[in-house]
């Protein structure tokens, strides 16, 4: 098995059934995982930022970074691989409020309806999600079978 590293702003898409994508550290930012069962496609984004508004430079080299600039990209690599809606279920995770107890900024919470409102969208809605809370996660996807795994302070749970 080989392990893809998916970074802050990067996204991975994979069809290879030896590979796993990984990301590491969702604290207020988010990974979504989307997975094609039947042709088993899997892509993984790590988004930091709901909105490209704020930095047109950073959208501009790293458009993975924001949920509005990434996300559809991320979406259009699958479909350029085959991958279907009728075929694909959609995951995500992080999320959590990070060094903002009082809520002023609640990062977290603007990423995760970010990212939904890019996949309501295109007509997709989570099956599962493991968000909020104040832990930092990292989330390994398999590609040969979906099975989408989570870790934070030595625990694991499948998601």
């Amino acid at each position: 098995m080989s392990t893809i590293n998916v970074g802050i702003g990067e996204w991975a898409v994979s069809a290879n059934p030896d590979d796993v994508i990984k990301t590491y550290a969702l604290g207020s930012c988010i990974g979504v995982m989307i997975y094609d069962k039947e042709l088993r496609i899997a892509g993984m984004i790590h988004i930091a930022l709901p909105d490209s508004s704020i930095d047109a430079d950073r959208a501009r080299n790293l458009p993975g970074y924001f949920a509005d600039s990434g996300l559809p990209l991320m979406i259009e690599e699958m479909k350029k691989k085959g991958a279907l809606r009728a075929n694909i279920w959609v995951k995500i995770a992080g999320g959590s409020t990070m060094m903002d107890d009082a809520g002023i900024f609640d990062i977290g919470k603007r990423n995760i309806l970010a990212a939904k409102k890019v996949l309501w969208k295109s007509s997709l809605g989570p099956i599962a999600e493991d968000i909020g809370g104040t832990i930092s996660r990292t989330v390994a996807f398999t590609v040969s079978n979906g099975d989408t795994i989570l870790t934070s302070g030595g625990k694991a749970w499948p998601l």
